[in-house]
């Protein structure tokens, strides 16, 4: 963290799954109707709930395991988004560049997420840096 953060919203990581969740909404109001209650439906949910469980992640960091239990959520939707983007690309309804780019968004975001999770304990309020103990 190069900056101090005051909210989940101030997070990288959230700014990035918040706009991997407006593309995939934008790409999915052009699916058939068909899939409305189906794909289109379930890659809204999953790409939401990214951002919503780091929100939920921050206001849990007095209590490291329910900290680290909320990002590994968020982690586990994150991976089931991108087998809904895969899904829409394999039924046609992506475009070679649009699969690309969703799938970039999504790494990346996975990247910061498992830093986050790697260093969980640096972002909770109790936090207190190891010191070598002397001798």
């Amino acid at each position: 963290m190069s900056k101090f953060v005051q909210s989940f919203q101030d997070l990288d990581v959230y700014r990035a799954a918040f706009k991997l969740q407006q593309k995939l909404f934008v790409v999915s109001k052009r699916w058939p109707d068909a899939e409305k209650f189906a794909l289109t439906d379930q890659i809204r949910r999953s790409s939401r709930s990214i951002g919503a469980n780091i929100a939920e992640a921050w206001a849990k960091r007095r209590y490291p395991a329910h900290f680290l239990s909320k990002l590994t959520d968020s982690d586990g939707e994150l991976q089931e988004t991108i087998h809904w983007v895969e899904s829409a690309f394999a039924c046609q309804y992506l475009t070679q560049i649009e699969h690309g780019d969703l799938i970039a968004e999504a790494l990346s975001a996975g990247r910061q997420l498992g830093s986050m999770i790697n260093e969980y304990e640096s972002f909770c309020l109790n936090h207190r840096p190891t010191v070598a103990p002397s001798l």
